[in-house]
């Protein structure tokens, strides 16, 4: 490496909607020669995305600020907790920049100015793949679809820091999906904070993927995505009446029989009071209808326990909802204030022991189901996908688990396999989370 060349540390933190503006950024500095170095004591700058959305988040990013600080001293800060200028120079002054949520050419420039371009770069030979610079491995990565969120839910300060929704053209989406598909990637996963909502802000407006229209619109979105030959898994589904049309398109085996949709309560007063979109929809009633439709799908959600007014007969009935609704996969929290968030105005603030002692009823009860449905798979042949290889195992997942938040299948043996691999298995064992498999046929490399 010449020393003319400026170097850039990066610290990205918080969910896959920052993985991808970091991405973005790191494509954007690769491409003005700048070389990304995996420490911080190699760097001209360092850049911080960092997350804003709960308390912990809030710590964990004013920490790695801090640690980046006291390793190399020349910070730039952008990201969620970049809405809060001054909570960041309070406490610490000495940051070089602060920007918030995909300001990409802010960031872009304060590194410049930190860390100025080389003058004889050659953009024909620093390359950058087509797909550009990826912080996930090499066979998956996540797919943003829009920015920000039109809600006003009541625990949520999305909309204050990345705004209203935008949603990106679709004939951009398809050809960055097709630039990642051969590029080797084998799984999309389509994120946003609203994914069910794209095209709203366009009033579904036509576009053009590989000369002919396609509508900015779910549906056609996912109709297209299912041409391509990857698994393709749609995350942040708010329960919509069209998101039913989606459903089909998973029978058929065009796209994941997998739907994630952040419910966070079931009661109607506890939903009222979080003011959650599409809460009046009857959500069992359709969820035995997608099953009908396509008996594999797997349901996935978050849950809220101890919002603000949260009775016991609000959290009973959440769990009698559980019971009846067997979700496959499940998150949940205790509620956390966010400054800035509606919440906080609430009466009644459970008591942090109560909100305690509901999550982890709350987690026995889905552990229950969830111990179910995955011994029900034993003696199933199912098609996975490798994610990681050593020498004595593997660890992959099925069309039921995406990465980092659901299950794994384990694959005990040497059976020459690499990550990126899909292959048909049989279940032999399960756990409450997790499969144990052999291998009944390697579908392809």
């Amino acid at each position: 490496m010449s020393s003319s060349t400026p170097t850039v540390g990066f610290v990205s933190l918080g969910c896959p909607k920052a993985l991808v503006d970091s991405e973005r950024i790191l494509t954007q500095l690769r491409t003005e020669g700048y070389q990304v170095v995996p420490d911080y004591d190699g760097a001209d700058v360092v850049v911080v995305n960092t997350c804003g959305f709960i308390d912990s988040a809030k710590q964990e990013s004013l920490d790695a600020i801090g640690e980046a600080i006291k390793a190399n001293g020349r910070v730039i800060v952008t990201g969620c907790l970049g809405v809060n200028e001054q909570t960041i120079r309070d406490l610490h002054p000495s940051v070089l920049a602060v920007t918030g949520p995909h300001q990409y050419e802010q960031v872009v420039n304060a590194v410049h100015q930190a860390a100025p371009p080389k003058k004889d770069h050659n953009p024909y030979l620093d390359l950058v793949p087509p797909q550009g610079i990826k912080l996930t491995p090499r066979h998956y990565a996540y797919l943003k679809i829009s920015e920000g969120c039109n809600h006003r839910c009541s625990f949520c300060i999305i909309p204050s820091m990345r705004g209203d929704l935008v949603s990106r053209p679709v004939g951009e989406v398809l050809d960055e999906a097709e630039r990642l598909v051969k590029a080797g990637v084998r799984e999309l996963l389509v994120i946003s904070q609203d994914t069910s909502a794209y095209g709203v802000d366009t009033k579904y407006r036509m576009g053009f993927w590989q000369g002919r229209p396609v509508k900015t619109r779910m549906y056609e979105l996912c109709e297209a995505l299912g041409e391509l030959g990857v698994w393709t898994r749609l995350h942040y589904v708010y329960p919509y009446p069209h998101v039913d049309d989606v459903i089909p398109l998973m029978a058929d085996g065009k796209i994941l029989p997998y739907l994630d949709i952040p419910l966070q309560h079931s009661s109607p007063s506890v939903l009222k009071a979080m003011k959650r979109p599409a809460h009046q929809e009857k959500t069992l009633v359709r969820i035995r209808r997608w099953r009908d439709i396509c008996p594999d799908i797997t349901l996935r959600s978050t849950f809220i326990v101890g919002f603000p007014g949260e009775t016991e007969n609000d959290f009973n009935h959440l769990l009698d909802w559980l019971d009846e609704a067997q979700l496959d996969r499940v998150g949940c929290f205790e509620y956390s204030p966010v400054e800035g968030a509606a919440a906080n105005a609430l009466g009644d603030h459970v008591p942090d022991s109560v909100k305690k002692e509901r999550w982890e009823r709350f987690m026995a009860k889905q552990q229950e189901i969830s111990t179910a449905k995955l011994a029900a798979k034993i003696g199933r042949e199912i098609e996975v996908l490798v994610d990681f290889v050593d020498e004595e195992s593997a660890i992959a997942r099925s069309s039921g688990d995406a990465p980092e938040i659901d299950g794994l299948v384990h694959i005990d043996g040497d059976y020459g396999l690499r990550p990126g691999d899909m292959l048909k298995v049989r279940v032999e064992h399960a756990d409450e989370y997790d499969l144990f498999a052999s291998p009944s046929e390697v579908l392809e490399g």
